[in-house]
């Protein structure tokens, strides 16, 4: 899978995407904005990286199944996937393409392959977040199914 990174200086914006819930009925998306970054010197880089630093709304999540509904961002093509980039904002919005920040997209594993849609999907997988990795995304969706 191809992997993009968060180094990319962040745009936070505040993210409310409806249906988008962990088990407590927290916002996900929402919940998910609540970061913050710190610059921190990367030896294999050779120079500073944003690190994102996860708030404690956050760190409740992780390991934790929740609920998402987002836009599917096809990274090998428009086919079906299990494992594709997921975002709070359509294709032509989202962090790759339009303005919205690193904390709007999650890279995600799903069990059985799910159809590439233009439109929003709901799906339903185990959070995982990652702080240390600038070639992956901070945000990871694993045991993925379709919920809609």
């Amino acid at each position: 899978m191809h992997r993009i990174g968060w180094m990319i200086i962040p745009c936070l914006l505040a993210i409310a995407v409806t249906h988008s819930v962990a088990q407590d009925g927290t916002n996900v998306w929402k919940t998910l904005a609540k970061i913050t970054f710190k610059k921190e010197y990367d030896d294999l880089l050779g120079f500073k990286v944003d690190r994102p630093v996860f708030s404690e709304d956050i760190q409740k999540l992780s390991g934790k199944e929740v609920t998402v509904t987002g836009y599917i961002i096809p990274v090998e093509g428009y086919k079906s996937h299990t494992e594709f980039i997921f975002s709070a904002y359509p294709y032509n919005m989202c962090f790759f393409c339009g303005g919205a920040g690193p904390e709007s997209v999650m890279e995600v594993i799903s069990k059985e392959p799910i159809k590439y849609s233009a439109e929003a999907i709901t799906i339903r997988g185990k959070l995982e977040l990652n702080s240390d990795d600038v070639n992956r995304l901070m945000y990871g969706l694993s045991e993925v199914v379709l919920v809609k």
